[in-house]
């Protein structure tokens, strides 16, 4: 009988294969989820540092546990009050247990996806316009809570939905424009209507105050001299009393008894 040699680099060979499938880094970020026969119990899950694993028997499958920040891609919406948009929102949220993300769902990071999208569909059609840009937070902690409720069966936790932009039709903007302006034309005319008022109670209560003392009003005279003093014109203005003007018309009546 012959006898078969092997060469050494055969044996060389597959002892590297052996060990390439045996040994598997995890990161400080990450955990495996091995697969022993097909099988995953809670002891299969490794963490980080250098794992040995059985060759052709284990198979491991990292799971990462950052947050991932993903953007939910435009959804036109039409809202309660029957106007089209198109809303951009951003989602957070990271897997708080790798083995149901392994085994309940075949894409978590996808399925999480799409079903932000069409909760987000749906939450934005039961609100009207006004609603949605003015209680962006509100509807953003109230989808947060509904994709958290439905996504806990996979393993995953969503921290945050915010609502990064809203897109309006032009001849939307342009009535919300008009509208603002209105309404900035009205609060103004409020606002120079109770100046009016106020000034209006003020004038009423010095004409009070100078009825009550005669000589305020000679005073007032003076003040109003040296205001018109203070600036560089040849214009001179000397108010005079109304009673004396009144005296001296009276003397100056030739029907007046000498």
């Amino acid at each position: 009988m012959q006898e078969v040699l092997v060469p050494f680099s055969m044996i060389l060979l597959v002892a590297l294969i052996v060990v390439a499938k045996s040994i598997r880094i995890v990161n400080e970020y990450e955990r495996g989820v091995v697969f022993r026969l097909g099988r995953v119990s809670a002891g299969n899950l490794k963490g980080p540092g250098l794992r040995l694993l059985f060759p052709f028997i284990d198979r491991m499958i990292k799971v990462d546990l950052r947050t991932v920040t993903h953007d939910v891609p435009p959804q036109e919406v039409i809202t309660k009050d029957n106007v089209t948009i198109k809303v951009n929102a951003v989602i957070y949220f990271n897997v708080m247990n790798p083995i149901d993300a392994v085994l309940k769902i075949a894409n978590h990071y996808m399925a999480t996806s799409l079903f932000a999208q069409t909760t987000l569909r749906n939450i934005l059609g039961q609100h009207e316009l006004d609603e949605i840009l003015a209680e962006r937070e509100k509807i953003g902690a109230s989808l947060q809570r509904i994709i958290d409720e439905a996504t806990d069966a996979w393993g995953i936790k969503v921290s945050a939905v915010e609502i990064k932009d809203i897109e309006l039709p032009e001849v939307m903007r342009r009535a919300m424009a008009r509208q603002a302006e209105a309404e900035r034309e009205r609060r103004a005319k409020i606002i120079a209507a109770d100046a009016e008022l106020q000034a209006s109670q003020k004038l009423g209560e010095a004409a009070d105050v100078l009825t009550r003392s005669p000589n305020s009003m000679q005073l007032r005279y003076m003040q109003t001299l040296v205001e018109i003093g203070g600036e560089k014109n040849t214009t001179v203005v000397f108010p005079l009393p109304i009673e004396l003007l009144s005296g001296i018309s009276a003397l100056m009546d030739p029907k007046r008894p000498r």
